[in-house]
């Protein structure tokens, strides 16, 4: 729940500032010279391919839907992602990832400074929005012994990514985006083996 394939949920006409999208040319390539813009955010984190090559879809269904051809095959966006169609009652559905998020810290406005935190995500119930469990040690003079505590972190996950439960991620400080929200994902690690609950210091 918290990233969606949908881009055009909203309201509102989902794209890029300043990105004309209604060219007569046909842009094959994705990018700074394409119709995507994309930034790098800096400090060694690497900008996802799927932000990249993102592209837009009308899966509103009100213009023409039919993309291209592909190896024989008549490609339509949907809300599922695109259907490829080859005839005689054959088709395959493949599913793609959208960057359309003004949030996004490699396609949108945001900039990522000051700290830089890991966490184990714990919730992903809310629309593009996870909370993640920082755990640590405290430590406690007059015993001379440690407690373990944990906080709650809420982060935006831009559409590029797929976050689920007990995915280890990397979020990074940005300017206030909601009430509880001042952290943008920047990594995702995804779980390994089963989601034992154990104590893990990040």
């Amino acid at each position: 729940m918290a990233t969606e394939l949908t881009v055009q949920s909203e309201r509102a006409f989902q794209k890029q500032p300043h990105i004309f999208l209604n060219s007569k040319t046909k842009s094959k390539k994705a990018g700074k010279s394409g119709r995507r813009w994309y930034k790098d955010v800096g400090l060694g984190f690497r900008t996802p391919k799927t932000a990249i090559e993102g592209t837009y879809i009308d899966v509103d269904g009100n213009q023409d839907d039919r993309l291209e051809s592909i190896s024989g095959g008549t490609v339509f966006g949907t809300s599922m992602g695109l259907i490829i169609d080859f005839g005689r009652n054959y088709w395959k559905i493949i599913t793609l990832t959208f960057c359309a998020d003004k949030k996004c810290p490699f396609t949108g406005g945001v900039s990522i400074r000051g700290r830089i935190l890991t966490g184990r995500v714990v919730s992903t119930k809310m629309h593009r929005t996870i909370i993640i469990r920082r755990e640590y040690l405290h430590f406690i003079p007059k015993y001379a012994r440690y407690e373990k505590r944990h906080k709650n972190l809420a982060a935006h996950v831009s559409p590029a990514f797929r976050v689920e439960e007990g995915d280890v991620v990397t979020v990074g400080q940005c300017r206030p985006l909601s009430k509880t929200v001042r952290f943008n994902v920047l990594r995702v690690l995804p779980r390994t083996g089963k989601a034992v609950k154990s104590f893990n210091k990040f």
